[in-house]
C-alpha cells in the first residue's frame, strides 16, 4: 500500500481513500485521518460515515472537514488547524486528489514555515501549489516574518517597529492601530510587567495601593500589535534594521524609538547596597515605594533628606512631591517640629517653570524645609546613616559635604539607555536626536523618537507622552503614505505638584515655560479638584484612554506644509527597504 505522500514526518496527503485502505495505512504508522471531501461529490464515493467506521476499526482517529472544491474558507482552515492540534500524529489528509488536504496544510503552516519551504515540500509530495504563493506570503508576513530575495525565510519585518513597551510605545501602537488597523506593528520590549510610574509617589506617600500601579505587559500590548519579547541592542539605520540582544535583526519601514530612561543607581557610591534598607528610600524603583511610606511612618523626628539629581530627569517634580507628602504627614501627626527636612537639589531653583516657584516656596516655608541648592548626592553609607554631597560654592568651586540622616529619599541620576547613547541616533549628549516639533529624527527621515529618551526639551512625564504620541502617529502615517508631516508638538508637559494630601498644583506648560492649563482656573493655585484629577482621573486616562489609542484632549492641531516625500518601501516587497536621510534641521 503506497497511497499517501509524505509532506512532513507528521503529515501525509492522499487522493480518495477506500474503507479497505485504512488498515494498511494504520500499519504504516498513521494515527489519524482527516477527510476533506464533502459527501456526494461522486456517485461511487464512500460516505464520511463509512470511512469513519473503517477508520475506528483500524484504530485510527477520524475528522471530517469538508471543503467545496475552489471554495476553501477561513472556517475550513480554522477547523483544520484545530484538528492538527487535537489529533495524534502522524495525520493523513485526503480528498479527491489530495490537493485540498495539501492546501490546508500549506496555509496552516504558513505562519511557521516560509512559502519557499512549503512549496518545496508539497511539490515533492506531488502537489503543485505555486498559485497559492500570494496567500502563503500574506500569512507569513502577518506572522511577523520577512521574505528574503529568494522567497525564503528572511529578517522579520514590519511597517512600524516600536522600541519600548512603556507609556509612549503602547500609546503610539494603540493610536496607530485605531486609525490604520492594517498597519503591521511590532513592539520590542523585554519586560514582563508594566508600571504606572506616576502612581509611585502616591504609594510612597501612603495614598495608593502599590499593587494597583502594575499590570502584566502582555495585557497592555494593543490587539493587532506583535510583541517582540526581547531587548533592543543596537540600531542599523542605513539598513533599516533593529538589532536585538541575541543578534537577531528586525526590519522596518518606520522606526519609533521610546525606550524610556536609564536610572543610573551606580553613579552614587554605595547606593545599590543599601537601597530599600537602613531607611534609604526611593520611589523611582518598582517595589520600593511601600518602603518609603513605611519609613515615613517610622521616624519620630531627626534628619530627613530628599535629593534631586542633575536635570533632565523623569518627572522633575517627583523628588519634592514625596517631600511635601511626608512633611504634611509629620505635620498632621505633630512631629514635623522635631524633623529637619532638607531638599538637596543639583539645580539652583525649586522648579524650572518660574510661574510655579512662588506657590511652591509657600509650602517650603510652611513645612520649614531647608533648601540646599547646587548639592548633588555623591555617596552613601546606609548602615552608618551618612551621605556625602558635592556642593558648588558661590565662587564656582566644589566641596564635599558629609550629612547624617534618619531617612533619605533618593532620586537617582538618570540618562539614556546604553544602546541609545552609543548609537548613531544619539546627539552629542546621548539623547535621541529629534526635531523638537515633528519628533522626527534629524538625520534619518523614517525614524521618530518620543518619551523620556528623546532630545525634545520638554517634561519627561506621561502627560508629555499623551501629547507627543498623536504627533508621532500622524507623522508616521504621513511617512508611510509618502505625505508631508501633518502636525507639530508644542512642548506640552504636565507635573501635578502634590503639595499636601488633598492639595495639588496642576502645572501644565509648553516650550519656553508657556502656561498651557487644561482647565479655566489659575494653574498656580493648589486645589482639591486638582488632587482629584491627580488621584482619580489621571490613572483612568492612562490605562483606559492613552492605552486604548483615544486622544481625548490631546489631538494636535497645527500643521506644517512641505514637499511630498516618497513612502518607504513596504517590507512585503522582495527587497530591503530603502534608507532615507535628511540634513540637520
Amino acid at each position: 500500500m503506497t497511497k499517501g505522500a509524505e509532506v512532513t514526518k507528521d503529515f501525509f496527503a492522499a487522493p480518495q481513500l477506500q474503507p479497505e485502505d485504512l488498515r494498511a495505512i494504520a500499519e504504516r504508522g498513521i494515527r489519524a485521518i482527516i477527510n476533506n471531501r464533502p459527501d456526494g461529490e461522486e456517485v461511487m464515493q464512500p460516505s464520511s460515515d463509512v470511512v469513519a467506521t473503517a477508520a475506528r476499526e483500524a484504530g485510527l482517529e477520524y475528522r471530517h472537514i469538508p471543503v467545496v472544491a475552489g471554495k476553501l474558507s477561513d472556517q475550513n482552515l480554522m477547523d483544520f488547524e484545530l484538528a492538527l492540534t487535537d489529533l495524534p500524529g502522524p495525520v493523513l489528509g485526503f480528498c479527491k486528489s489530495g490537493t485540498r488536504a495539501a492546501t490546508l496544510w500549506a496555509l496552516s503552516e504558513a505562519v511557521r514555515r516560509s512559502p519557499a519551504e512549503i512549496l518545496e515540500r508539497t511539490a515533492k509530495a506531488g502537489y503543485d501549489l505555486k498559485g497559492l504563493r500570494p496567500r502563503l506570503n500574506e500569512r507569513w508576513l502577518a506572522g511577523g516574518h520577512r521574505l528574503g530575495p529568494d522567497g525564503r525565510r528572511g529578517i522579520p519585518g514590519y511597517d512600524v517597529v516600536i522600541v519600548g513597551g512603556g507609556a509612549a510605545g503602547i500609546a503610539v501602537a494603540a493610536s496607530l492601530l485605531r486609525q490604520r488597523a492594517d498597519t503591521s506593528i511590532a513592539i520590542v520590549e523585554p519586560g514582563e510587567v508594566h508600571h504606572y510610574q506616576a502612581g509611585f509617589t502616591l504609594v510612597g506617600g501612603g495614598v495608593f495601593d502599590h499593587a494597583k500601579t502594575s499590570r502584566p505587559e502582555k495585557s497592555c500590548i494593543p490587539e493587532g500589535a506583535h510583541w517582540v519579547h526581547a531587548a533592543a541592542a543596537a540600531f542599523e539605520p542605513d539598513e533599516n534594521h533593529l538589532v536585538l540582544e541575541d543578534g537577531e535583526r528586525v526590519a522596518y519601514r518606520t522606526l519609533v524609538v521610546c525606550p524610556g530612561i536609564k536610572l543610573d543607581w551606580e553613579r552614587v557610591e554605595g547606593l545599590t547596597e543599601t537601597l530599600g534598607a537602613n531607611r534609604v528610600c526611593s520611589n523611582y524603583m518598582p517595589g520600593l515605594p511601600p518602603y518609603t511610606w513605611q519609613t515615613i511612618q517610622e521616624i519620630e523626628g531627626g534628619e530627613a533628606l530628599f535629593t534631586q539629581p542633575p536635570m533632565p530627569i523623569k518627572c522633575a517634580g517627583a523628588p519634592q512631591k514625596i517631600m511635601y507628602l511626608a512633611s504634611d504627614y509629620w505635620r498632621r501627626r505633630g512631629t514635623l517640629g522635631d524633623t529637619h527636612v532638607q531638599f538637596n537639589a543639583s539645580g539652583g531653583v525649586i522648579f524650572g517653570v518660574e510661574a510655579f516657584q512662588a506657590p511652591l516656596m509657600k509650602y517650603v516655608e510652611r513645612y520649614g524645609i531647608d533648601l540646599a541648592f547646587m548639592s548633588t548626592l555623591k555617596a552613601i553609607d546606609g548602615a552608618a546613616r551618612k551621605a556625602w554631597f558635592d556642593v558648588m560654592t558661590e565662587d564656582g568651586t566644589t566641596q564635599t559635604v558629609e550629612k547624617t540622616f534618619d531617612m533619605i529619599h533618593v532620586a537617582p541620576p538618570q540618562t539614556t539607555p546604553d544602546f541609545v547613547r552609543t548609537s548613531p541616533l544619539a546627539d552629542e549628549d546621548g539623547w535621541i536626536d529629534v526635531d523638537s516639533e515633528t519628533l522626527r529624527h534629524k538625520r534619518y527621515e523614517n525614524i521618530f523618537g518620543l518619551g523620556d529618551a528623546c532630545s525634545a526639551p520638554s517634561a519627561k512625564t506621561a502627560a508629555a507622552v499623551r501629547k507627543q504620541a498623536p504627533v508621532v502617529v500622524r507623522n508616521v502615517a504621513a511617512m508611510l503614505d509618502g505625505r508631508p508631516d501633518e502636525v507639530l508638538y508644542d512642548g506640552y508637559g504636565s507635573c501635578p505638584l502634590v503639595v499636601a494630601r488633598g492639595k495639588t498644583i496642576m502645572a501644565e506648560f509648553g516650550y519656553g515655560g508657556k502656561l498651557m492649563p487644561t482647565f479655566p482656573l489659575d494653574p498656580t493655585v493648589p486645589r482639591w479638584s486638582m488632587w482629584l484629577v491627580k488621584t482619580r482621573l489621571l490613572p483612568y486616562l492612562y490605562w483606559d484612554v492613552l492605552f486604548k489609542g483615544r486622544e481625548w484632549l490631546a489631538r494636535p492641531k497645527r500643521k506644517r506644509s512641505s514637499a511630498p516625500r516618497t513612502a518607504p518601501t513596504p517590507v512585503c516587497d522582495f527587497q530591503e527597504p530603502e534608507t532615507r536621510h535628511r540634513a540637520h534641521a
